[in-house]
């Protein structure tokens, strides 16, 4: 199940219309080592006993990249997707990277990725509350702005960026690294750090768009968030339940809303209605 459909509203120059689209699916996999919780990793599910081992040669827990352990699925979701796999690994067979306790977090700030357990994602999902509307025109202007401020993706081709803006698309914040979720991260500290967190009320990205942007968002308190390119399944499914308008492919005069259009105005010359 590496795609999922969802409907959206497809935004062109002159009109919309509803869409659906096949989104990849992103969920969370818990690790298990001798039925003690290691680790989460986001990913596409499917191949989840070869991601499984990957992740242990990776992080060295293994130390024999001969030794084959024993992986076993342990729960599944209603849906059929893994969702637990313990490996069971003796104690000679054990690498650093599980011995000196080093945690995933250490090289990940998705925002997932590097917890020990499932239980450790509850949060607080009470959905954003923010009424006032944009023109839907006005996110191609974003965009445009963003990349004006893109000055090391100019000179490497290499690095994302995010940027503010407040309500009326007025620019607050750009900031660029080569990680995309780092860029958001960066974004909100400088905000914060400025008192001007509050003013945030859309947020752009290059790339894609995948769960941990949507919560880092949703924690900013941020009601807007606008990506080049593809959201996940799970970037949608959170952006519906937290309150957060998502708009990706965003770009050649065209964006498509997957979650509270509610919050978007339209004044095509010669648009067509959603229906």
């Amino acid at each position: 199940m590496a795609t999922r459909q969802y409907e959206g509203i497809k935004f062109q120059e002159f009109g919309s219309s509803r869409v659906l689209d096949a989104l990849t699916v992103e969920e969370a996999l818990q690790i298990n080592i001798n039925n003690e919780p290691f680790t989460v990793s986001m990913r596409t599910p499917g191949e989840d006993i070869a991601l499984a081992r990957g992740i242990l040669h990776a992080e060295d827990v293994i130390n024999d990249e001969n030794f084959q352990p024993e992986i076993v699925v342990e729960q599944k979701s209603d849906k059929g997707i893994i969702t637990i796999v313990n490996a069971n690994i003796p104690e000679d067979k054990m690498g650093k990277g599980y011995t000196n306790s080093r945690s995933l977090l250490s090289v990940s700030s998705c925002g997932i990725c590097g917890k020990t357990s499932l239980e450790d994602l509850i949060f607080d999902t009470s959905q954003i509350d923010e009424n006032r509307t944009i023109d839907v025109d006005l996110i191609h202007e974003l965009f445009e702005r963003m990349l004006l401020n893109q000055r090391n993706f100019k000179k490497s081709g290499g690095t994302h960026a995010a940027t503010a803006f407040n309500i009326n698309g007025e620019l607050l914040c750009t900031m660029e690294d080569i990680g995309r979720h780092n860029a958001v991260d960066k974004v909100v500290g400088k905000l914060i750090n400025d008192g001007a967190l509050t003013q945030a009320k859309i947020l752009t990205v290059s790339g894609r768009i995948s769960y941990e942007i949507v919560v880092k968002c949703f924690k900013a308190k941020i009601p807007i968030l606008a990506a080049v390119s593809a959201p996940s399944s799970l970037a949608v499914d959170y952006a519906k339940e937290l309150g957060i308008t998502l708009f990706a492919f965003s770009r050649n005069n065209r964006t498509t809303c997957y979650s509270h259009p509610e919050r978007i105005t339209i004044n095509f010359h010669n648009k067509n209605e959603a229906s």
